[in-house]
């Protein structure tokens, strides 16, 4: 059998509960990774390790693959994680996946500070929280990593009744420039990934006549399918993008 491309590495994915998250905790398994699924709602993270990762079978933890309950905006959820995980296994995660994410979309008149506020604890307070926490954990290992954060291609370009949204995704994409540049010394990596209109429960929200619309914008005519997003978080994950720091990467069908 030939090693998968990230073979014998111990990865973290956050919002491995469905979407983006559960598609990464897919392909880094299929790729040899030991994954840990981390999500706010622990029996979609345990459902993910159940049903959508290499060798899955019947218990809450498949192999060496195991599902945690994280609230990437508290500390103490982080840190709770973090310890667990150092009892467990013994050593950081090498891989670092924040997928994290929520939305509460409204127009800037209408959005109330509590929506603004929720948006950007999650979407850019926790990427930063889990950067820190487990950036400093490799550092003290003297370990090499690659962070990989999912932004989005709104937080380049922005969308109408998403400013909270759009805002917090653009502070993904300058942390992640700054944190390259403080952490390759390190030798660890940090990249961010700017997802398009992929087909997962968040975009299944929006109304059909807005996606209708979005779609004749999509050169290739259609919406991202989950995987094809992981594909990329697993290349940047992998040695096989060892001088790539700093940038990001647009998937979105040329949008």
């Amino acid at each position: 059998m030939v090693a998968g491309i990230v073979s014998g590495r111990l990865a973290l994915v956050t919002g491995a509960g469905s979407g983006i998250g559960r598609a990464a905790c897919q392909v880094l398994s299929r790729e040899g990774a030991t994954v840990i699924a981390a999500d706010k709602d622990y029996e979609s993270a345990v459902e993910t390790i159940k049903k959508h990762t290499a060798l899955a079978s019947g218990s809450n933890a498949v192999g060496d693959h195991c599902a945690f309950e994280l609230d990437v905006s508290n500390t103490k959820s982080i840190l709770d994680l973090f310890t667990k995980l150092q009892r467990q296994y013994k050593a950081p995660p090498t891989i670092i996946i924040n997928s994290a994410g929520i939305t509460r979309d409204n127009w800037l008149l209408k959005l109330s500070e509590d929506d603004f506020n929720s948006v950007h604890d999650v979407n850019l307070k926790g990427t930063f929280l889990i950067m820190q926490t487990f950036a400093k954990a490799l550092t003290e290992a003297s370990l090499p990593g690659s962070i990989v954060n999912i932004s989005s291609i709104v937080g380049k370009y922005g969308n109408m009744g998403q400013t909270n949204y759009s805002a917090s995704k653009a502070g993904v994409i300058g942390m992640t420039k700054s944190a390259a540049k403080e952490l390759g010394k390190f030798n660890i990596r940090v990249n961010a990934i700017l997802p398009g209109f992929i087909d997962t429960p968040m975009v299944k929200t929006v109304p059909e006549k807005v996606k209708e619309g979005m779609l004749k914008l999509i050169p290739l005519g259609r919406l991202g399918d989950p995987t094809e997003v992981a594909e990329m978080i697993t290349f940047l994950s992998s040695d096989k993008s060892s001088y790539i720091t700093g940038t990001t990467v647009e998937v979105t069908g040329g949008f």
